[in-house]
């Protein structure tokens, strides 16, 4: 390789560096900023969801059509939830690949199963694959609120209320730690006792800030509520707004791992840029230095010659 050549490159790379170490350091403010809002969430949805946990562990839902688990289920909706841009690592293709892990244990296809995809990958990627898209929402991300979530929540109950579908699960992945992201399947219709276990077992981690209210959930016994006026009245109103906290704290949690793999994926990129520089820094030095070599010893060929 001539000099030129590994000065282009050295050029080349120096650039990326610079590319890269500005992303890595936007994705460091927005991954600071969506993890405190996503650990900051947890005691919420946490409570929220033990409600909804008392309330079916003393059986006050059993026969809520929302808690009825149907004889047959014909058509599986997934919510999936990825990101809108790539450059996040392998986070996207985990949650791909575990909702696709879960339509093959449920023995599902295009014609039994829906996507609803909240992020453009998810969107682009079940699209290729000949699934139905019933809705494709980008641009929650960043400082969705509730709202969002609720009116999505309610769509999702008026779909299944009706029979469209009969099972809605979540896909997503969960926000664990800067360096790890896992992602989980979370069912969201019917109902059940065992998925909401699953929901609050996967809201506060072993470790870190408000780890202890893991131990507190475990511990809670189911509370005998009374209802006014009705037990189906009051249920109508609390359950959609719980489901619509359900799918608030997954969009959030998969906000907090997005901004987080991006981080140490450019990060990663930039540490690889700049040892790829100092080899060929190296590089071009040796070549030089040879080169200089060569000309020295022809001039001195030279010399010698006209003796």
């Amino acid at each position: 390789m001539s000099l030129k050549e590994i000065k282009s490159q050295i050029r080349a790379i120096q650039k990326i560096h610079q590319v890269t170490k500005a992303m890595e350091a936007v994705s460091a403010v927005k991954m600071r900023r969506s993890q405190s809002t996503a650990i900051e969430a947890r005691p919420f949805a946490l409570h929220s969801m033990g409600i909804l946990r008392r309330i079916l562990a003393r059986g006050g839902a059993l026969d809520h059509p929302l808690a009825v688990k149907r004889p047959e289920i014909n058509k599986t909706l997934l919510v999936v939830v990825t990101s809108d841009r790539g450059l996040a690592g392998a986070l996207n293709t985990y949650v791909l690949k575990r909702a696709e892990g879960y339509l093959r244990e449920k023995g599902l296809t295009q014609k039994n199963s829906a996507i609803l995809a909240i992020g453009k990958k998810g969107a682009e990627y079940f699209t290729r694959r000949g699934f139905e898209i019933v809705d494709r929402l980008e641009r929650w991300g960043e400082g969705v609120s509730l709202g969002d979530p609720q009116a999505l929540a309610e769509q999702l109950i008026e779909n299944y209320t009706a029979g469209v579908y009969d099972r809605v699960v979540l896909v997503y992945s969960n926000f664990e730690s800067t360096f790890v992201q896992a992602p989980v399947v979370r069912r969201v219709l019917p109902l059940s006792y065992p998925a909401l276990e699953e929901v609050i077992d996967g809201i506060v981690s072993v470790r870190g800030k408000y780890s202890e209210l893991r131990e507190v959930a475990l511990q809670e016994t189911a509370l005998e509520y009374q209802y006014e006026p009705n037990v189906r009245a009051v249920l109508d109103t609390l359950l959609p707004y719980l489901i619509g906290v359900m799918v608030y704290h997954a969009v959030l949690e998969a906000t907090a791992s997005e901004h987080s793999a991006r981080m140490v994926a450019m990060k990663s990129a930039s540490d690889r840029a700049r040892d790829l520089g100092k080899e060929l820094r190296h590089e071009f030095n040796k070549a030089r230095q040879t080169a200089i070599t060569a000309e020295v010893s022809e001039i001195t060929s030279g010399i010698e010659a006209m003796k």
